[in-house]
């Protein structure tokens, strides 16, 4: 008869036609102690004792306990199971927790009365999941001001708070634990090592993830814990899947680490194409080919997003270097459209239009180099009308109907986002006209976590303001305005000088004069339509890249959940 439980061949033969989804190893981690807990993972020996005859000594043993003052006769009491979630094999026993254990077990010890060589356990000590100590300390190198727990050596150490991190594990000595990780103590002596899987089962971390949900901060109850349900298998086929959980654990370990390697070096292949195209080193003459074998390279080597993030910044540096479109020498050179637009400026200053600003100083220190022939370094105020920002103490203004409110939460990265707008009735002073927003002006977090991002108004919201953590660019020019978003989205093009403003100390934001004195490079108008249109055009080959990961993912994770579920199903069949 075949054998068509879980062996490591097989798993691997499962692994190679999952191994693309994203959550490959996880899944197949808690693949594995579903099939540990269910009786699916070794043989059932008929000679084991069975789990029945387990439960009456552990009875028989309660009672002893009870009746020589070491534990609470209410501890004899099997506390009735709150669900039966499978069928478990013939020689197995589904019983309550508080049935096998004593839940809780641990003498509460005075902080200031711990012996200082012994192990303090902390749940930062533990790693979420695998059951992995990450640190041990012992109760001298720690300032205790709380209650502790004691603990034997052998005991299951359960973490109840936050219990979805599934933090267990088997003391493998004597030791103190904050109370938020419990002592679990069999009644008998069984697996230790068993009984922890058991705790990190997909079942049993739903049960206590439910229970937990709406509570900020989840804990496990002792009611809740002690009716759990828990599959008890013979002693000795405890040992058996233990042995072979170890085993197929360790070949997800190295599973992972094998597959860690493959994307580290696809991460550094993507960088050493996208290091071509950005090089400033390179002949001009080799710009074309380096795009081609990038645009050729990258859907293959791409496999997660945060390539495809650095892909688009990639394009932005470019385009803001004058590396995505021919010059043309016929253009009209930035340094005339400076100069008509300072004569604008002037003459909407003299007509009381626009308020007098002093003249922008922009650092050199942020400097790229003039550029390409016709371009010209600039700082963002000699272009713009106005940059100001929102007024204080607008809260006393929201309202359900009226004009829009732009708040920093409506500004992604390059994005305006709207569906959240806020509303006020302004007020009918300078302050609300000075911070109306109009069509193509361009926004900027200058506070907050979002601080930095940019993003324009395309469109027409009527009428509408904004909050005093945004910033508000007006270009001089209309149709400057694709261009300057491109450059406060692009490290070469400005963001990095903002970014070093907003960070540089404190609390992160930005002022104004941040703003107005920004470097900038400015092509001639004509080149600046050509590379938005380029940019334009590559930003959606990004999306259409992005969004067949997605799908790919999506499919990835159907197939892993198909294959998962079948197998789970008795239908694994042995690898040749």
């Amino acid at each position: 008869m075949k054998d068509t439980h879980l062996t490591a061949a097989r798993l691997l033969a499962l692994y190679d036609q999952v191994a693309e989804a994203e959550d490959a190893i996880p899944r197949l981690r808690r693949f594995v102690l579903d099939l540990a807990v269910r009786g699916k993972l070794v043989a059932q020996d008929a000679g084991d004792e069975p789990a029945a005859e387990l439960l009456k000594r552990i009875a028989k043993e309660k009672a002893r306990l009870v009746k020589a003052g070491e534990i609470r006769a209410s501890k004899v009491a099997n506390p009735p199971m709150s669900e039966v979630l499978y069928d478990l094999p013939a020689n197995w026993a589904w019983a309550s927790l508080g049935t096998i254990f004593n839940y809780d077990a641990g003498d509460k010890r005075d902080p200031k009365a711990l012996d200082k060589a012994m192990w303090l356990l902390e749940l930062e000590d533990l790693e979420k999941d695998t059951g992995r100590l990450v640190d041990r300390v012992l109760a001298g190198q720690r300032e205790s001001q709380s209650t502790k727990s004691e603990f034997r050596k052998d005991d299951i150490l359960y973490g109840k708070l936050r219990p979805y991190l599934n933090k267990v594990i088997v003391a493998d000595q004597q030791g103190y634990s904050t109370t938020e990780i419990v002592a679990i103590r069999p009644f008998v002596a069984l697996c230790s090592e068993y009984c922890a899987l058991a705790l990190r089962r997909p079942d049993f971390v739903d049960y206590v993830t439910r229970l937990g949900q709406g509570t900020k901060m989840p804990r496990l109850r002792t009611e809740d814990a002690v009716v759990a349900p828990f599959p008890l298998p013979p002693l000795a086929e405890q040992r058996r899947i233990v042995g072979r959980v170890d085993e197929l654990m360790a070949l997800c370990d190295q599973l992972q680490a094998a597959r860690a390697g493959e994307r580290a070096v696809r991460d550094r292949l993507t960088t050493a194409t996208l290091s071509r195209l950005t090089d400033p080193d390179q002949p001009p003459e080799a710009a074309p080919q380096n795009a081609r074998f990038a645009l050729h390279s990258l859907p293959t080597l791409t496999t997660h997003a945060a390539q495809i993030k650095t892909l688009r910044q990639t394009i932005l540096n470019l385009a803001v270097r004058g590396k995505l479109v021919a010059q043309d020498p016929t253009d009209e050179p930035a340094a005339e459209l400076l100069k008509r637009i300072a004569k604008a400026k002037a003459l909407r200053v003299k007509a009381g239009q626009i308020p007098k600003k002093a003249d922008p100083v922009r650092d050199p220190v942020w400097g790229q180099g003039i550029g390409p022939s016709g371009w010209s370094e600039i700082a963002l105020g000699q272009v713009t009308d106005v940059i100001t920002s929102g007024s204080r103490g607008w809260g006393e203004f929201y309202s359900k109907t009226g004009p829009g409110f732009v708040r920093a939460q409506n500004i992604r990265f390059g994005k305006l986002r709207l569906d959240d707008l806020a509303c006020v009735n302004p007020p009918s002073n300078s302050e609300g006209s000075r911070t109306q927003v109009v069509r193509n002006d361009l926004l900027i977090v200058i506070t907050g976590a979002g601080v930095t991002n940019p993003a324009l108004l395309d469109q027409d919201l009527g009428e509408a303001y904004v909050s005093q953590h945004v910033g508000l660019v007006r270009p001089s020019d209309t149709a400057l305005s694709p261009w300057l978003l491109h450059c406060l989205l692009a490290d070469s093009g400005g963001r990095a000088e903002l970014v070093k403003r907003a960070y540089g100390a404190g609390k992160p934001g930005l002022n104004l004069d941040n703003i107005r004195n920004l470097t900038i490079p400015l092509p001639p108008l004509a080149e600046q339509h050509r590379i938005v249109a380029r940019v334009d055009a590559l930003m959606a080959l990004c999306d259409q890249l992005e969004s067949s990961l997605t799908t790919a993912t999506t499919t990835r994770s159907r197939l892993l959940q198909a294959l998962l579920h079948e197998a789970l199903g008795h239908k694994l069949e042995a690898a040749e």
